[in-house]
């Protein structure tokens, strides 16, 4: 609401709202990928916490989808930032593309999360930091990847 809005809404934000986005989300409307709110915001959405949190939706400062500056937030997640953490078993869990992306994308895009993890490798952690690789989409079947060619492959570029 008010500039908030305006500056989402300037940066290319798809949907802009607060009391109308709320009853759609309510009502199980959830055609969006990542959503955005601004710390006042955050109370209202906080009763939509069994629909967002499920999904993954919910807004969080510590992912960055919680700004009291939306425009910034909206121009970073339009630009591709993707917040990764692994779980209690050291599981690393990514989306990395989607099925309708090309061949070259979904390439690339391995690549860089490849890489971006080597560079991110945490200061305590000592020898191979990658045990297995697998791949799958959403409901599909997984498939194993090479962990060598997989580190070659991002090395490569």
């Amino acid at each position: 609401e008010g500039p908030a809005a305006d500056e989402a809404r300037a940066a290319g934000a798809d949907i802009v709202g607060m009391a109308d986005l709320i009853e759609d989300i309510s009502a199980g409307k959830l055609d969006f990928e990542v959503l955005l709110a601004t710390p006042p915001a955050m109370p209202k959405l906080a009763k939509l916490g069994k629909v967002l949190g499920p999904k993954g939706l919910m807004p969080s400062p510590k992912a960055g989808t919680v700004s009291a500056t939306p425009g910034e937030a909206v121009k970073e997640f339009k630009a591709g930032k993707l917040e990764f953490r692994t779980d209690k078993q050291g599981i690393v869990h990514i989306p990395f593309g989607k099925c309708d992306f090309s061949e070259e994308n979904l390439s690339g895009n391995l690549q860089a999360l490849a890489k971006t993890i080597e560079k991110n490798r945490p200061t305590g952690c000592k020898g191979k930091l990658w045990n297995t690789a697998t791949l799958s989409s959403t409901m599909g079947p997984a498939i194993k990847l090479d962990v060598a060619a997989l580190r070659a492959f991002a090395g490569a570029a």
